[in-house]
């Protein structure tokens, strides 16, 4: 039996091509990534793969494609260091490493029958993208699906074609607001917490699940709004993001408590992390 036989398959690096690239934001590129060797493996909102810029190195990033179409990948990634640069560099036609997917998902089939909040701030929309679709495949399956989306300003917006869509979708009741509002902008203004309120005000809170993404302060934030209006913490859940190295708990760079970030996580359910999320330096 061949070596490689006995690894499992999302530990085998494999390449993919550049299929297409979108600039967002000045720091933001969105790729879509199609397989070299063999085909995608699927994967489950909420898991990340390893991409590997060739010669520079390799991070963890979140997949924020369709779960529903296994023939092509999206990552959304921010130039916010030496391996991401390398990566929102990268043009259609051009090659990178990748391994995958890894990582705990988002619960969106246990939440049927239940009204469906997800909260995205920032880039946190990234992840949480392949939730939003999956739930709108089969809006029937929950009472309502709601989403609160924030970012800094109108132009630090995700995906705003998809967000123009996502208004008219008779399943989805959407709401977007900004930090600070720029010359033209006509939407809300606030931090998404302050938009929770009037998002719930036709939910029982109790019948509640929030699947929650962003900047860790906005996330606790947003977890301690929802229990003081009544979420049970055990409906909700956010995503972790922590240096990981090796997607598999053995180098320990994610520890986080007892929990390793790219094992036990990235998604984790709210009652299980919100002590440690209290603690500095964690």
């Amino acid at each position: 039996m061949p070596e490689t036989a006995r690894i499992p398959s999302a530990l085998l690096p494999m390449r993919a091509r550049v299929a297409h690239r979108r600039q967002g934001p000045d720091d933001v590129a969105t790729l879509s990534l199609c397989p070299v060797d063999g085909r995608l493996a699927p994967f489950r909102p909420g898991q990340f793969n390893m991409l590997y810029a060739f010669g520079v190195g390799e991070i963890a990033i979140s997949i924020s494609g369709d779960p529903g179409n296994a023939d092509s990948l999206l990552h959304t990634i921010r130039d916010v260091g030496a391996v991401s640069h390398a990566l929102c560099q990268l043009q259609p036609g051009d090659m990178l490493g990748l391994r995958g997917p890894f990582g705990k998902p988002w619960p969106v089939d246990a939440q049927a029958g239940r009204d469906l909040l997800i909260v995205a701030g920032g880039l946190g929309l990234a992840p949480l993208r392949p939730a939003i679709l999956q739930a709108l495949a089969m809006p029937e399956r929950f009472r309502s699906i709601i989403l609160v989306v924030g970012a800094r300003s109108p132009t630090d917006l995700l995906y705003p074609e998809q967000l123009r869509d996502w208004a008219g979708e008779p399943a989805l009741a959407l709401s977007v607001t900004v930090d600070r509002a720029t010359p033209g902008w006509s939407g809300m203004v606030g931090v998404v917490t302050t938009r929770l309120a009037r998002a719930l005000d036709r939910c029982d809170p109790a019948n509640v699940s929030a699947l929650v993404c962003g900047p860790e302060v906005m996330m606790r934030h947003c977890c301690l709004a929802l229990e003081d209006m009544g979420v049970p913490p055990d409906a909700q859940w956010i995503s972790m993001e922590r240096n990981m190295k090796c997607a598999t708990g053995s180098c320990g760079h994610c520890q986080f408590g007892a929990d390793f970030v790219c094992r036990d996580g990235p998604v984790f359910r709210w009652d299980r992390v919100a002590a440690r999320l209290r603690i500095r330096g964690i």
